[in-house]
């Protein structure tokens, strides 16, 4: 604390990285200190910085379930600050409000939602949201809770799955119940799939008109 009173204002000092990349902010909240890492933000450390997984100190708060650490962080940065570390996504493409909800820490992300996180923010994978990983966990509260602040339930995934269509084959049916009536008609069917869009075109060839007549193994040519 007297290191810190010391530095305020000296921002290199404060946001000092170690060979993972991680600030004596990442540290405060590692080793759940949110007293140090209050001290930090208001001598002016910078929130932002990320780790060498493109974690904030926000995504480590939020992915160990600190409300605490989470409270700490978005009250004690500065104004301009709060809504980049909400939106900021990690190297797996994860933002808070995502690594709250794999998480299944309830608390943090209604605390998050409160503070603006957007609900709908999709992975930049595979296009999923909140809401998809919900059901992909069978968290029926956590889908209720994300429901209730605006989830958006015909949302796609980038391969056209909506949250409902996730619940086929899926144990919960309180959850495809819960979704069901709120999901537009034409996604609550599951597309077709590629394999039967496939088998409609694999008799193009023949066996005796194969693409490729010129395959060796150990330099003889195949018969076919």
């Amino acid at each position: 604390m007297e290191v810190i009173r010391q530095m305020a204002g000296n921002q290199a000092f404060l946001d000092f990285q170690n060979n993972l990349s991680q600030t004596p902010l990442h540290l405060a909240v590692i080793t759940d200190q949110p007293e140090i890492a209050e001290n930090l933000l208001k001598a002016g450390c910078d929130p932002e910085i990320r780790d060498f997984r493109g974690n904030t100190p926000l995504h480590i708060a939020c992915e160990q379930g600190s409300l605490r650490s989470v409270s700490v962080l978005t009250q004690h940065c500065q104004q301009h600050h709060l809504p980049s570390v909400l939106q900021a996504a990690n190297y797996n493409g994860h933002t808070c409000l995502h690594l709250a909800s794999i998480q299944g820490y309830l608390a943090v992300v209604e605390y998050l939602l409160s503070l603006g996180a957007d609900v709908n923010a999709q992975e930049p994978c595979n296009g999923r949201t909140a809401l998809h990983l919900a059901v992909d966990l069978q968290n029926p509260d956590l889908v209720s809770l994300l429901v209730k602040h605006g989830a958006d339930v015909n949302k796609v995934t980038y391969q056209g799955y909506s949250p409902y269509q996730l619940t086929w084959g899926r144990d919960n049916t309180s959850i495809q119940e819960q979704l069901k009536h709120l999901t537009a008609a034409d996604l609550q069917m599951l597309p077709e799939s590629e394999d039967e869009e496939s088998s409609e075109s694999e008799s193009e060839f023949t066996e005796d008109e194969l693409m490729y007549d010129d395959c060796r193994i150990g330099g003889r040519q195949l018969a076919f």
